[in-house]
């Protein structure tokens, strides 16, 4: 029998959940203790695995600090866009980056950085880096 895979929306409503907790230094645990929940449903939740309801989602929104729309910002449309690329496959690696402790670090300290100059350097050494160990092409 073949594996279902997870709704595309709903893996990625379940990554700007986990993004947002990150984010806010949540872990699974306290999220779900105080949802009544345990953190393996997190975790479902999280992974679209399983999916969240109007009434749970709403919770998690306010518990977290944003809108219910927060979580749909940037949701795959399965359209085709001009380039020839669906939403999703434009954006799946940012959200997936965003949802690892490394894309959180990076970020929070990257918007720290108030100099344009620096950020852009910061930028270049990056791809750099990048670049030089192959993964840019």
């Amino acid at each position: 029998m073949l594996k279902k895979l997870p709704n595309p929306i709903d893996r990625h409503v379940g990554s700007r959940v986990r993004m947002q907790r990150m984010l806010a230094g949540i872990s699974q645990e306290k999220l779900g203790e105080a949802l009544g929940l345990t953190f393996q449903q997190i975790q479902k939740y999280e992974k679209g695995t399983n999916r969240i309801s109007a009434s749970r989602l709403q919770q998690i929104a306010k518990m977290l600090g944003v809108p219910v729309a927060f979580f749909f910002e940037g949701a795959p449309t399965g359209e085709v866009t001009a380039s020839g690329f669906t939403d999703a496959a434009a954006t799946a690696y940012v959200a997936d980056f965003l949802t690892t402790s490394e894309g959180i670090q990076l970020s929070k300290a990257f918007v720290r950085i108030k100099s344009p100059r620096i950020r852009r350097r910061v930028i270049d050494l990056v791809e750099a880096l990048a670049h030089d160990s192959g993964e840019i092409a």
